[in-house]
């Protein structure tokens, strides 16, 4: 099994996208790019569309990357790119329980995936994004990316992601 040099890593937010990222990027050698970091500026406060569509565009532009996150604006360019891509495929519950626990465990400090100044929260509408998940976007998303032609892995239990851990080990990639 080979994910090659560019890895999309796709999924609801608390699936685990980027704990992925980083331990393949570990193990694979690959520069990890978390889509959150490049979105979000200190306080919370959202990169304007046209500048983020411009570092990812930047970013998905190298040779070697491994990139998490969803942001559907430019999945298309990223998705063109990519060797293979990533689907975290868990439930709603699954996720929404990840996110409680990372925000106890992370609570007032910022997380190595997000951007400078942006100490861990959870809110009304963030609670709501988890949950609506697989209704507003996995349907899409899976079409989306089963008609690239790419090489999909898609991960519906943790077993799943142990396994392609696993493999990346073994197998160099």
């Amino acid at each position: 099994m080979s994910l090659g040099e560019r890895i999309m890593i796709l999924g609801s937010a608390g699936s685990g996208k980027s704990t992925l990222a980083a331990k393949l990027g570990g193990i694979l050698g690959i520069p990890v790019i978390h889509l959150d970091r490049l979105f979000w500026n200190p306080g919370w406060v959202e990169t304007p569309k046209d500048e983020m569509d411009r570092r990812v565009i930047e970013a998905a532009s190298g040779e070697r990357w491994i990139i998490d996150g969803n942001y559907s604006r430019t999945m298309d360019f990223r998705m063109e790119r990519a060797d293979s891509i990533i689907f975290i495929d868990f439930g709603r519950f699954f996720c929404l329980c990840r996110v409680f626990k990372r925000r106890v465990k992370n609570r007032g400090k910022t997380r190595y995936d997000l951007g400078e100044g942006c100490p861990e929260k959870i809110d009304w509408e963030f609670f709501k994004w988890v949950w609506n998940y697989p209704s507003r976007s996995r349907k899409d998303t899976l079409e989306k990316i089963y008609g690239s032609g790419k090489a999909v892995y898609r991960l519906r239990t943790r077993k799943d992601v142990k396994n392609l851990i696993n493999n990346a080990y073994r197998h160099g990639g």
